[in-house]
């Protein structure tokens, strides 16, 4: 799905990131955990095309960059952020907003089809928002907006899902619904592979097999999730003293009392 070697990019000299080394394969789901500023949102950059590499190779679903047509790469794969999400006007329905999704458009200026049409409410049902297709997206909560640009994304069928912290400004009610979603999205046959970028560790689902810790636009580390979210590993990538906890499958972190950092 992803096959990264030796990736830098620099900016005015300085490293965005360096020395990257990264495979996804087929069936796994991922998870990017870092701290602002660690790289996620450069790496994301360049696996969309969107940010060319300054040095090392990239290919993405069996595209190599320097060899294919990035525009029509993008419409392979699916990216839900918070910057999409202020892109789209108070007053569009939330069915032409799924719509647009196939189109890779903001905004539906296009012809649909009886399959758009069904695709669209498939896709609306698995993120449970069918009920509210018809209103303004004006009027949706933050939770109700990430589960319209989700099923929006799953309009184009991506064989890659990126979700760039998606429970960004969302109650601790509405996140846990989003992210129940996602588990669900996870379990879907024929599903796209998902990758879910946080820098919340209680936000990493049992979905999310593997794991890449970014920091300082390094990879840390790299593997099993089960292995990575340990309270060495995490006092170590973190830079903290830290305890942690382990309840229904999903991992909390805490500051030990003693930390003098």
């Amino acid at each position: 799905m992803i096959s990264i070697e030796n990736l830098s990019v620099y900016r005015n000299k300085k490293p965005l990131i360096q020395n990257i080394d990264w495979h996804i394969k087929s069936g796994e789901h991922w998870c990017i955990l870092g701290l602002n500023g660690s790289g996620k949102t450069t790496l994301l950059n360049v696996i969309n095309g969107y940010l060319f590499p300054t040095e090392g190779n990239v290919e993405v679903l069996g595209k190599k960059f320097g060899e294919t047509n990035l525009p029509e790469l993008r419409k392979e794969i699916g990216w839900v952020s918070s910057s999409i999400q202020q892109q789209f006007p108070d007053n569009e329905s939330v069915h032409r907003i799924v719509l647009s999704g196939k189109f890779a458009s903001v905004g539906l200026y296009e012809a649909v089809e009886e399959d758009d049409l069904y695709l669209a409410s498939r896709c609306m049902e698995l993120l449970k928002c069918k009920q509210f297709q018809h209103n303004s997206y004006g009027v949706l909560s933050q939770g109700e907006r990430q589960r319209v640009l989700i099923a929006r994304a799953l309009m184009a069928q991506p064989k890659l899902l990126i979700l760039d912290e998606p429970c960004t400004g969302l109650d601790m009610i509405a996140r846990e619904e989003l992210l129940l979603f996602i588990e669900r999205l996870s379990l879907e046959q024929d599903g796209p592979t998902l990758i879910f970028v946080t820098h919340h560790v209680e936000e990493i689902l049992p979905c999310f097999s593997h794991t890449l810790l970014m920091k300082e636009g390094e990879v840390f580390n790299q593997g099993l999730t089960i292995d990575l979210l340990t309270e060495s590993e995490l006092s170590a990538f973190f830079d903290r003293s830290l305890s942690v906890q382990s309840e229904q499958n999903r991992i909390r972190i805490a500051l030990q009392a003693n930390n003098s950092k």
